[in-house]
């Protein structure tokens, strides 16, 4: 098994050959590259070996990769055996003990064992001249993780049993039952039902201890020891969730396979498939005995709430809200609530939307700190479709919060992805970016390539926000070319609106109107009737801007009666907004007026300036010279704030339109204010002396798109080399 966390990327290695293999690890998508580099602890060399390994399936990520040392870089280790063979007899016992003793389960009960065994250390003294290993005040620290695993893997069967044995006889305390029991196991001759039984309790301890990487190495070594084809394959699936949970994708999918639970095939699909598919395996699998002799005895022990829990997760990103019904119908049968988001979305597909207010309500209020992950995300989820972002903020950050205390590193990320909404629209952009880039990154590591697409969606509207073109086209086209393919509605419609707010703040109103009638035409798999209902208020405006605005009206009629029974105060300052748009002349004002009123109790900064820049603009076609100039000004100080440059040259034009001059740059700016959170972060590194290739993999990114951002970079900074941006960067700044 691998480390959830490997160690950094070592600057010192030597760069990969040119002739390592025809698929260089660089040429392969996003989320395959960063799991490559993640699997072989970042060493560029092993990474070119196993790219070159993998089979076109594994490439497209359509098939777990290898996860097995052997499996990785046979070559790379083969070089890594012969150093250790090199080595003195008893200098590699030492190095094999402490390899045992570091992983794939961390004991720490090196000096233990040699104490009991009245070990000599003196011979480590070999190792050490041979750049291999040296003495640390707890044990032994290897040059590299391949240093540890040629340590063992060179040695003997008898000699491993042995070892593990040793470290078993020494791990004494009641906190370290779980892995005396891992070293037992490890040291077995063959199948043995105690040992079974003695691994697959310690394995719920484990699990109830919040150490899943410790629970799925126990299970899968019960496992291996068990002779019950039937309890063989329920271990294997408590293993596969275990991995999962750890953030360990690929191991989870390859143990999956040697399985038949159809409950936990479908969580995978909702994370790394098909969304559909996903919920209809989920939906069946509530319907099946878990664990106790039914129709799916490998099927993991998550409870029917938990199963009806994902597969309203899975509708959610469907888009088809209408199987929220499905999930409705099931919870009833089986005497359970309708869970999470479920209830309340149905009761909205059906139009029922005072219900569904009551329904979200309930749900969003469940967002006390430290409840299970699975909970709070829901809450988020209905906070946001209720409005109330402060409160999915909350929501969000705590399901991350919970989910890290627990070891659910796969949950973390899909926290963040609801998180970026709240960021983004009460003016935390920037904030929003880094929090969504972080969680790429994790998406990619943990081989959840569904939340990575829903993320990149989320990446394509901040770079709409801040006028970067480029870049939003190229994570929108990223993010709907997967998404419809996976029957993802959710990232899909979110993609499509990103490219639709590029349009509008570009000035490009046909355009946008458009992309969002197509959007609201989208069914399940392709839109989403809730991204379509969000991105209903710029809809009215870029077809108020090109005078077709009957199906506007009615869009207007349908999303004013929502805010109504929500009664968010900025949904409501949106529809009144709206209701501006859609009425002529000075009658337009009081609506506007109202707009502003409602927006000062709500959060959504960002279309309280876009408010603010359409008031000054009708005010300034009506010759209300003062007040315009006000709400423009003010507009601009908020646009500048939020990094959105496009939409601060829209106010600065009304402004010169007004014939007031626009206010001058803000004194003692930093020179990288204007850069977004990833072109700041992409700068820093640049000027650290990372090359883009270099860049690309920490990133998860391409070298193409590092490219892009530092031309951008230059661009808004005014420079043409990187020994510029060096100096810039000493002279100002702005880390915190």
């Amino acid at each position: 098994m691998t480390p959830v966390n490997p160690p950094p990327l070592d600057r010192t290695s030597p760069p990969t050959p040119p002739d390592a293999g025809p698929r260089p690890a660089s040429a392969l998508p996003d989320g395959v590259r960063v799991r490559v580099l993640r699997l072989v602890y970042g060493d560029p060399r092993a990474a070119a070996e196993l790219a070159a390994r993998l089979t076109e399936r594994q490439t497209a990520g359509l098939d777990p990769l290898p996860t097995e040392p052997a499996d990785l870089a046979p070559v790379l280790l083969h070089g890594y055996r012969r150093e250790i063979r090199a080595l003195p007899e008893d200098t590699r016992l030492l190095l094999l003990l402490a390899a045992a003793d570091q992983y794939p389960v961390a004991t720490h009960a090196f000096l233990r064992a040699v104490a009991a065994a009245r070990l000599d250390t003196r011979p480590l003294e070999a190792a050490e001249a041979a750049g291999l290993a040296y003495a640390t005040a707890g044990g032994v620290g290897f040059r590299d993780a391949w240093t540890r695993i040629a340590a063992y893997e060179t040695a003997v069967p008898a000699d491993r049993r042995d070892v593990h044995r040793l470290l078993a006889r020494v791990l004494h305390g009641p906190a370290e039952t779980p892995r005396r029991s891992w070293h037992r196991g490890a040291g077995a001759l063959g199948p043995s039902a105690r040992l079974g039984a003695e691994l697959t309790a310690a394995a719920a301890q484990a699990r109830v201890g919040g150490d899943p990487a410790l629970s799925g190495a126990l299970a899968e070594r019960a496992a291996a020891l068990c002779t019950d084809p039937r309890e063989q394959s329920r271990l294997l699936a408590d293993a596969a969730t275990d991995a999962w949970h750890s953030g360990d994708g690929d191991r989870a999918r390859t143990l999956a396979a040697r399985t038949h639970s159809g409950a936990f095939t479908g969580i995978l699909a909702l994370r790394t498939g098909n969304a559909t598919e996903a919920f209809d395996a989920l939906l069946a699998g509530t319907a099946r005995p878990q664990g106790d002799g039914g129709a799916d005895p490998s099927a993991s022990r998550a409870p029917a709430s938990h199963l009806l829990a994902r597969a309203a997760e899975a509708a959610v990103y469907t888009g088809d809200l209408r199987r929220c019904r499905e999930v409705v119908v099931v919870a009833r049968e089986l005497g359970l609530d309708p869970p999470g988001v479920s209830g309340g979305l149905a009761a909205a597909a059906d139009g029922r939307y005072d219900d569904a207010r009551d329904l979200l309500e309930a749900t969003a209020g469940r967002c006390g700190p430290g409840g299970d992950p699975t909970h709070l995300v829901h809450a988020g989820i209905a906070a946001l479709m209720l409005g109330d972002h402060p409160r999915a903020a909350t929501a969000t950050v705590r399901a991350a919060a919970a989910a890290r205390a627990r070891g659910l590193t796969a949950a973390v990320s899909q926290a963040m992805e609801f998180r970026a909404y709240a960021d983004f629209w009460t003016g935390r952009p920037r904030a929003a970016e880094t929090a969504a880039l972080d969680a790429l990154r994790q998406a990619y590591a943990t081989g959840q390539d569904n939340g990575a697409c829903h993320l990149q969606a989320a990446l394509a509207m901040f770079a709409a926000l801040t006028g970067d073109g480029d870049l939003c086209r190229e994570r929108a086209a990223a993010a709907r070319s997967y998404a419809l393919a996976h029957g993802l509605g959710l990232p899909a419609a979110l993609a499509q609106w990103a490219l639709a707010f590029l349009d509008l703040g570009s000035g490009r109103y046909d355009a946008a109107a458009t992309r969002l009638r197509a959007l609201a035409a989208s069914g399940p798999g392709h839109g989403h009737r809730a991204i379509r209902h969000l991105a209903t208020p710029h809809y009215v405006e870029a077809a108020a801007r090109t005078g077709d605005t009957r199906v506007a009206r009615a869009a207007h009629a349908d999303y004013d009666r929502w805010a109504r029974a929500v009664g968010s105060p900025d949904d409501l300052a949106l529809s009144a907004r709206c209701r501006a748009l859609l009425t002529p002349g000075d009658d337009a004002l009081d609506h506007y007026r109202t707009a502003l009123d409602l927006h000062a109790d709500g959060a959504r900064a960002v279309e309280r300036a876009r408010t603010e820049l359409l008031f000054g603009s009708a005010l300034r076609r009506l010759r209300r010279r003062t007040e315009a100039r006000d709400r423009l000004h003010s507009a601009l100080a908020a646009f500048d704030s939020f990094g959105a440059p496009h939409c601060a040259e829209a106010a600065r034009a009304e402004l010169r339109a007004l014939g007031a001059p626009a206010a001058p740059a803000r004194g003692g700016r930093r020179p990288t204010t204007d850069l977004t959170a990833q072109q700041l972060l992409v700068a820093r590194m640049a000027a650290d002396g990372a090359t883009n290739r270099e860049i690309a993999s920490r990133l998860a990114l391409s070298p193409r798109t590092i490219d892009h951002h530092l031309r951008g970079v230059f661009t808004r900074l005014g420079i043409r080399s990187r020994i510029e941006l060096v100096r810039l960067l000493a002279d100002g700044d702005d880390r915190p």
